[in-house]
This record gives structure tokens, C-alpha cells and sequence, in this order.
């Protein structure tokens, strides 16, 4: 069956599409007809981004051969020119290089535009593809926009998550050139992989693989938190874009609680005010929880109180505490104080009389 048709140059969509196996010619239908350095491909409502930019050749589009068809799912197998695909739902295409035959579920067709090769890249018709596995391929002429749905209405792809970090994510590390690795939940593009540390673009001097990367600063970090940001594209096109950050050049630093003023055993009234010392720049949680005894005998809640602050520079903090209190009671203070970057805490309590 032909899948070639001469139409008017301005005509946006046409050809074949196939349903259950079978091919079907749809006459009338016009040509995806669009600028190839503008146009702008979703698929499953995923914007794409290759490599090498779509080339338009006799009114269509083409892109990279792995780009279209791993992104809808199907199997690729690229030999000595020819090109071997199969669907989720078991549909197969068959493209030769420089051929305009080619064989969808073992049926002859044609194709107007051949498949071809730029350098390395290989650039297959997107509309044909897309058809030929069952997708809807719809182009917005205002905004040269191509929207490709696959027929199940395909969920898009997974994004590339970013595994195995070292130093991990928050971690701190005594070593001041500590060996900054990762690797892809998914085989990425490593031509599309760039990695920053610290907003300084380092990609040209990180070891990367369609798996992993692997940095070793050839100079020494500063002992403070380091941001590592990596994006790139997987095989199948998917842009993805993460970051992650670490402490390095110090050791581990435990938090503490210090200088706690009133002191344990005190005496306080309804309103008090509980100071301190901590790991600089640390959040502090302050609790307190009152209870009056009747008779020497009856225990009852007074009242409760809660705040959070931030320790100042040099790690001092300070609190009023205010609640409903009654003579010969109790109070129970809870402070604790989680460190910035390390989330390294500590936590005190102490009672008081009333």
C-alpha cells in the first residue's frame, strides 16, 4: 500500500495509519508540513529534545531514529541499514536506509521520504512511526507544534532519577577532593550529560557513560556545602534535570546543648524565659508542659507551650516561655536543636518547680 500522495506544500497532516495489523490508506489527508528548525514534538504530552533537531525533508519531519521509537515503547534493532522495531502491542516495522519499502506486520508499504543518515545519526519519519504503532500524530500549524498520543494514550515515559550518589545526598566528608559519582536509573545520551558543580561546568573533565559519571576534583573544596546539578537526555529523548548537595573538608560535627539557663531544678513562674547555646545556625524546638498537684495528692495538666526559633551565628538562642501555671507544680521543658546541612540533633529536658 503507498503511503505517498502529492499535496499542496502548505498542507500540515497526511498518510497512513495502522489499526489492528491492517493498513489503512487515508486519502485526502494533507502532509505534515513544518519548520524543522522551530517545531516543537510532544509525545504522550512529553516535550522532546534530541540531539541532533528534527530535519524536514519534502514536507516532513524527521528525528532521530531511537528518539521516536523508544519513546513509544518499542524495541529497536539497528543492522547494516536496516531497521527492526517492535511495539508493546507486538506490532513490527521494518526501514532501510535509503529505501522507500518498507514492512509494517509483514505488509509492503512505501514511504515518500526515505530514511536517512546525518554523521552518526540515524533520522526516520516521525508521522510514519508514529502511525505505524498505532499513535495520533496531530500538528498545530499556529505554533508549529506536533503532538504524537500513542493509542492507549501512553503515560509518559519515566524520567531519569539519579541513584547510587556519592557523597550522598546532605552527607558530610572529611575529604576536601572527595570522588562525586552517580549513576542513571535508565541509559542516558552521555553527549547530553552536563554537570555543574557549584554553578562551574565540569562535564568535560567527568568520566561519562550511558550508566554513571564519575568526578574527581582536581582541586581542593572548601569546607562547605557543595551543589553537584546534572541534566542531560536519556536513549529515548527524555529530558532530566536533578541536583544534590554534600558537605566536604570537615568531619562529622555532633550537635549539642549547652549553657541552659534556668538550670535544671529551678524554680519559674507562668512566664520565663529559657536560653542557650547550640551548633550555630540550628532550629530550635522548645516545649513546656506545666502540672499542678492538689492536696499533694491530685495530678492534673496546667497548661503547654511551644515555639520554634532559629540560634543566631555564634549558636545563642532565646525563648520566652509563657503559660498558666499554679504554686507547687511542676514544669517539664523539652528543647531540641536540629544542625543546618548535617540535620544533626540534640535534645535536653529538664524540670522545674513552680
Amino acid at each position: 500500500m503507498n503511503y505517498s500522495r502529492t499535496l499542496p506544500r502548505s498542507a500540515v497532516l497526511g498518510g497512513a495509519a495502522l489499526l489492528g495489523g491492517l493498513m489503512m490508506a487515508l486519502g485526502g489527508s494533507p502532509a505534515l508540513r513544518a519548520d524543522a528548525q522551530t517545531v516543537t514534538i510532544y509525545i504522550n504530552g512529553t516535550q522532546q529534545h534530541y540531539d541532533q533537531p528534527p530535519i524536514e525533508r519534502s514536507g516532513r519531519v524527521f528525528v532521530p531514529l531511537r528518539g521516536v521509537f523508544e519513546t513509544l515503547g518499542a524495541s529497536v534493532v539497528y543492522s547494516n541499514g536496516v531497521i527492526n522495531a517492535t511495539g508493546r502491542d507486538g506490532t513490527t516495522v521494518q526501514l532501510t536506509i535509503g529505501s522507500h519499502n518498507a514492512v509494517v506486520n509483514g505488509n509492503q508499504v512505501s514511504v515518500d521520504v526515505a530514511p536517512f543518515l546525518i554523521g552518526a545519526r540515524t533520522l526516520v519519519p516521525l508521522r510514519f512511526i508514529s502511525q505505524s504503532l498505532g499513535a495520533t500524530v496531530d500538528y498545530n500549524n499556529s505554533n508549529n507544534t506536533v503532538s504524537v498520543t500513542s493509542r492507549n494514550g501512553g503515560s509518559a515515559p519515566a524520567a531519569v532519577q539519579l541513584n547510587d550518589l556519592s557523597p550522598g545526598n546532605g552527607a558530610v566528608v572529611g575529604s576536601n577532593r572527595p570522588t562525586i559519582r552517580g549513576s542513571f536509573s535508565q541509559s542516558v545520551d552521555p553527549n547530553s550529560v552536563h554537570i555543574t558543580l557549584d554553578g562551574r561546568d565540569v562535564s568535560t573533565t567527568t568520566e561519562i557513560a550511558s550508566g554513571y559519571f564519575v568526578f574527581i576534583p582536581p582541586y581542593s573544596l572548601t569546607a562547605t556545602q557543595h551543589t553537584v546539578h546534572v541534566t542531560g537526555r536519556s536513549t529515548g529523548g527524555v529530558g532530566f534535570d536533578q541536583s544534590w548537595s554534600f558537605t566536604s573538608g570537615t568531619t562529622v560535627v555532633h550537635n549539642y546543648i549547652r549553657d541552659v539557663v534556668p538550670a535544671d531544678g529551678s524554680h519559674v513562674s507562668g512566664t520565663f524565659t529559657v536560653t542557650g547555646t547550640t551548633l550555630p545556625n540550628s532550629r530550635v524546638h522548645v516545649v513546656a508542659a506545666s502540672q499542678a498537684v492538689f492536696g499533694g495528692i491530685f495530678v492534673i495538666p496546667a497548661g503547654s507551650y511551644s515555639a520554634d526559633l532559629t540560634a543566631d551565628p555564634s549558636g545563642r538562642f532565646s525563648q520566652q516561655v509563657s503559660f498558666n501555671v499554679a504554686g507547687g507544680g511542676t514544669v517539664t521543658l523539652r528543647i531540641t536543636s536540629t544542625a543546618p546541612t548535617t540535620n544533626a540533633a540534640s535534645q535536653v529536658t529538664l524540670h522545674y518547680s513552680t
